[in-house]
């Protein structure tokens, strides 16, 4: 059995979004910042403002390639470690044509972390390796990840 698996994908799927996307959020916004302002709520007109341009960045931004890799030590993510006494499980989700890792941890901001598998690893490969060193378990979507889905994330 190899000592590591590695992989190279990109940090999400880009969906590409038409210019009325962009102009929808925008409108949203703005009609939210009015509302807020009307309210005599600045400081929520602030965030609104901070949260949709930070958004509509995030949009437009190319995903970046990452290195993954799974060896005896770990789950490896770019340059950061994710040891196995920090991680509680695994659960390899296929979705259309795609599939993900997602592994649970016992970070309190990150509890799942989700790793896109390129087409050149195989997916029997990764179970065996991780059933090594944790339990597999089922992990249905976060209320967070289906919103995101559904905005065009």
């Amino acid at each position: 059995m190899n000592t590591s698996l590695k992989w190279t994908a990109f940090e999400y799927k880009q969906k590409q979004h038409r210019p009325d996307w962009f102009i929808a959020i925008s409108v949203i916004a703005v009609a939210l910042i009015i509302t807020a302002v009307i309210n005599n709520n600045i400081l929520f007109a602030i965030f609104i403002a901070l949260g949709v341009f930070t958004l509509l960045m995030y949009a437009a931004r190319k995903p970046q390639s990452i290195q993954f890799e799974i060896n005896e030590k770990g789950v490896l993510i770019g340059e950061v470690i994710y040891p196995y006494k920090k991680l509680k499980s695994f659960f390899i989700r296929k979705k259309l044509d795609e599939a993900y890792l997602i592994l649970e941890s016992e970070g309190l901001i990150t509890p799942h972390i989700t790793i896109p598998l390129s087409d050149n690893i195989a997916i029997e490969e990764i179970y065996e390796f991780l059933s090594e060193y944790l339990k597999e378990e089922e992990h249905t979507e976060s209320v967070a990840e289906i919103v995101m889905d559904r905005l065009g994330f």
